[in-house]
């Protein structure tokens, strides 16, 4: 290996794994190895060492040096405008445009209408034949939205071999999303098939349906679920393909993934990489030569947040990082502001923009799987793969997809793991920039287009009813406290606040204060920053002044044991309404309630409930300790 030799070369023997365990022993200091071992959600290992994988071939997928299309979306409902966006978006970098339409899968509130007339505003003036990527996310009408886009490309004149349309049909995500279907999966797959069939007549090269792992990320699953569900998914339409006659090395080409790009780097990567290995094993196994699945990625609609909403440009960049050197055929980079409402022509250019600096300036398409060899992505890629193999089997064991749905085994799988996910991120142990962890209180509102997002009417008509699996944002239960600060604000002028009773000197009491605000502000309560107190009485005029309801005693465990009664008897007097401690209950934990202390914040404590506990107490003066 290269590395060997730049080893030896330079006089140093390869480092081995026992040498690097020495190295980290010494650290360590007799604590147990395991301590730095994590666990993704579906319990797979995250090693602190890995060395580097030997014959290792690289994953066969996007052409060698050539770049991801730079999807961008257009969702805007007047289409008129929408057109003007997109023309404006292919002028200035775009290689693609994501249509979504009202109703269709993850379209977060907005899209075009899924009408003829819409179809060919939006599409005025696209060159078609021009090489420009055209994605379609529709709904459950998609069937006729696919065909009006078709009618339009025909009518235009242009030549639909040329042009690169995936046409994104999709009735299991939409059946999987909405948790309801007004046919059986006979009729469903009937209905794919013979659209397929329809638009391979009017000479369209596809991929014409999508698998689509958005819809388990979205719900909270994990990296095998997704992958598990878009395996799944992806061999329903081949066996609905085959039924209808299509062979299977002509059906295989009619197929397409989307899989969500997030801000987890490795695992982001190692799942890209991981698809192609399973469907390569499945096509392997319907006896045709494995040929690289095209592969959309979208960013994350989970990770976005509303507050602090430029933070998203951070985790967008990850994210598109990371589909990018895993491979990704295309890329739409959802705008840092689209939980707030629909993006402004400024969150649209930096969607765009994030994409075109990592291709243009960074060059990471330049190399193909770069991953290859790296010991951490190799283990994850296979881990995965295993997982998921094992998941994709049970479903097909079940009778497919649309079976395992109504039985609601793979709705319970994610319920369970977004249940984990949502109690680590209430313990903020899966810290959330600047919601979670930093918040600002003071932050400006980010500009959104005035345009409401849709409520689009049910059809009660339906023959199959079963769990949906509705998306979230993992932000939302802090955003919810940071609303209710909002409000308060608004209604008597000023946020709930605590106030940080700083004992000692700013050695003794600087670590804890700095945990304390942050925990505080993360549920909008503004935190007020005391100096260092040793006298009770100047304690107590100092929180008297404050105009805080609550205070919280920040200090060294030393300087608790010394002064932490008395001071939470001088707060009591002056009308403390709850005394929190910044750290772990001690053995003094009788002797400090008694004094009046009545929570403890820490690292491992649920600080969405304590926040909760918080606004209760500031509301209702009866709730106690």
């Amino acid at each position: 290996m290269k590395t060997e030799r730049l080893a030896l070369a330079s006089g140093f023997a390869p480092a081995s794994r026992q040498d690097w365990h020495k190295l980290v022993d010494g650290v360590l200091k007799g604590a147990p190895f395991e301590k730095l071992i994590g666990r993704t959600y579906d319990d797979l290992r995250i090693e602190p060492i890995y060395l580097r994988a030997k014959d290792i071939a690289l994953v066969d997928g996007r052409a060698p040096a050539a770049p991801w299309q730079i999807m961008q979306r257009i969702d805007h409902p007047d289409a008129v405008t929408a057109n003007r966006q997109a023309l404006h978006d292919l002028e200035n970098g775009a290689t693609g445009l994501t249509l979504v339409f009202a109703g269709a899968n993850c379209s977060r509130g907005f899209g075009l209408d899924q009408t003829a007339g819409a179809v060919a505003k939006a599409l005025k003036d696209v060159h078609l034949d021009a090489g420009i990527g055209i994605e379609l996310q529709i709904g459950t009408d998609g069937r006729k939205t696919a065909i009006h886009v078709a009618e339009y490309v025909k009518s235009v004149g242009f030549d639909p071999a040329v042009c690169d349309i995936r046409f994104g049909l999709d009735p299991l995500g939409a059946c999987a999303l909405s948790g309801r279907s007004p046919y059986t999966w006979e009729e469903i797959a009937r209905a794919v098939a013979s659209t397929i069939k329809g638009l391979v007549t009017l000479g369209f090269k596809g991929p014409f349906a999508a698998s689509d792992g958005r819809i388990v990320h979205d719900a909270g699953g994990s990296e095998v679920q997704e992958l598990a569900f878009v395996l799944a998914c992806g061999v329903a339409y081949l066996h609905a393909m085959e039924a209808a006659r299509i062979p299977l090395d002509q059906a295989r080409s009619m197929i397409y993934a989307r899989l969500t790009a997030d801000a987890d780097q490795f695992l982001t990567m190692a799942k890209f990489r991981a698809l192609r290995l399973l469907w390569a094993r499945i096509e392997s196994a319907c006896g045709v030569a494995p040929r690289p699945l095209f592969i959309a990625a979208d960013t994350s609609w989970r990770m976005l947040t509303r507050r602090d909403p430029y933070v998203n440009m951070l985790r967008a960049t990850l994210a598109t990082f990371s589909a990018g050197i895993a491979g990704a055929n295309a890329i739409t980079v959802l705008p840092h502001t689209l939980a707030l409402g629909l993006p402004d022509s400024f969150a649209r250019r930096v969607a765009r923009n994030t994409q075109l600096l990592l291709l243009e300036e960074s060059n990471l398409a330049k190399v193909s799987d770069p991953a290859a060899g790296a010991g951490g992505i190799e283990a994850l890629t296979t881990e995965l793969c295993d997982a998921a193999w094992r998941s994709f089997q049970e479903t097909e064991n079940a009778g497919g997809i649309f079976a395992a749905l109504q039985q609601g085994t793979l709705q319970a799988k994610i319920t369970a793991t977004r249940t984990a996910r949502g109690a680590n991120l209430a313990k903020r142990s899966d810290p959330l920039t600047g919601v979670s962890e930093f918040a600002n209180l003071g932050e400006g509102a980010a500009a959104v287009l005035s345009v409401r997002p849709m409520a689009l009417p049910l059809s009660f008509d339906q023959k199959f009813v079963f769990d949906p699996l509705p998306p979230i944002r993992l932000a939302e239960p802090f955003e919810s406290l940071r609303d209710k600060s909002d409000a308060i604000l608004k209604l008597l002028g000023a946020r709930p606040r605590v106030f940080l009773a700083n004992l000692g000197t700013p050695t003794d009491f600087t670590a804890r204060a700095t945990f304390a605000k942050s925990f505080f502000e993360a549920g909008g309560i503004e935190a007020i920053d005391g100096a260092g107190f040793a006298d009770p009485a100047e304690l107590a005029l100092a929180f008297t002044g404050s105009g805080a309801e609550l205070a919280c005693l920040c200090s060294s465990d030393k300087i608790y044991a010394e002064c932490a009664e008395i001071s939470a008897h001088a707060l009591q007097q002056v009308g403390a309404r709850h005394i929190y401690l910044a750290g772990l209950p001690s053995l003094s934990e009788p002797a400090f309630r008694r004094a009046g202390i009545c929570s403890f914040i820490h690292v491992s404590c649920d600080a969405l409930a304590t926040l909760n506990a918080a606004y209760n107490r500031i509301q209702n003066p009866k709730v106690s300790g």
